[in-house]
């Protein structure tokens, strides 16, 4: 189980710390990774970073860091200095900023992994059409990943609707993180490319992103053990 527990990342999309902690604690041991991304980093600052890693908690730093090489460099440091498990960067920032955060990391002592964000999960072939982009998503998402994984980056953040041809391509030993996941039966809210747990995990994840369906869940606790119960049955289809 603790193993399942480690794919399962749970998003503190708050405000304010209180409201973190509440779920945090509500969640228990049923979860031990958790997501700060800009809303509530913009809101508390770091300290809500070093608070949740004291308690034994392992921190997704989801700040998706996309500037000049040597910027985005010290960001990583900054962010590796709070002892973040998990931390990301956007693919689009090209080959010399991705290859100046994966040297960063490693030459920080806690050395976090670093994930380069593809196509934004809201986003559409549309979308990508209306940026100049004469791609579709899958490929887009492809092109990026190739980029990041040539400049030492440990993994990508992408849909689970490529994640499949990312596995094929890739192979093992590459962590896909996978947002816009809602357990079947609940509302998809502003994600274009959703999918549930299971499915996500069958198409080659390596970790899935789940905010909502547990944070706003009368019991927090029971919506994560239902969501690892899948992780596992899923898991072992995919070994079988």
């Amino acid at each position: 189980m603790d193993a399942l527990k480690d794919r399962l990342i749970i998003a503190l999309d708050v405000s304010r710390a209180s409201e973190a902690q509440k779920i945090v604690t509500e969640v228990g041991e049923a979860a031990s990774t958790y997501k700060v991304g800009k809303q509530l980093f913009t809101a508390e600052g770091p300290q809500v970073v070093r608070d949740l890693v004291a308690s034994g908690r392992k921190v997704f730093l989801d700040l998706k860091f996309h500037d000049i090489p040597n910027t985005v460099a010290g960001a990583v440091q900054a962010a590796a200095a709070l002892s973040v498990s998990m931390l990301t960067v956007h693919a689009s920032g090209g080959s010399k900023m991705l290859r100046a955060a994966a040297e960063a990391t490693s030459q920080s002592s806690s050395k976090p992994l670093i994930l380069a964000v593809t196509v934004l999960t809201s986003m559409s072939d549309e979308d990508l059409r209306e940026l100049g982009l004469p791609v579709g998503v899958a490929d887009q998402v492809l092109r990026l990943a190739g980029i990041a994984r040539n400049a030492g980056i440990g993994g990508i953040v992408a849909s689970a609707h490529e994640a499949k041809a990312l596995r094929r391509d890739l192979g093992t030993g590459f962590a896909i993180v996978t947002p816009g996941v809602r357990p079947a039966g609940t509302e998809v809210g502003d994600q274009a490319r959703v999918v549930t747990p299971a499915e996500a995990i069958r198409a080659g994840a390596s970790h899935i992103v789940v905010g909502r369906p547990i944070t706003a869940d009368p019991n927090p606790a029971q919506a994560a053990k239902r969501i690892l119960d899948e992780l596992g049955t899923a898991t072992l289809e995919t070994v079988a």
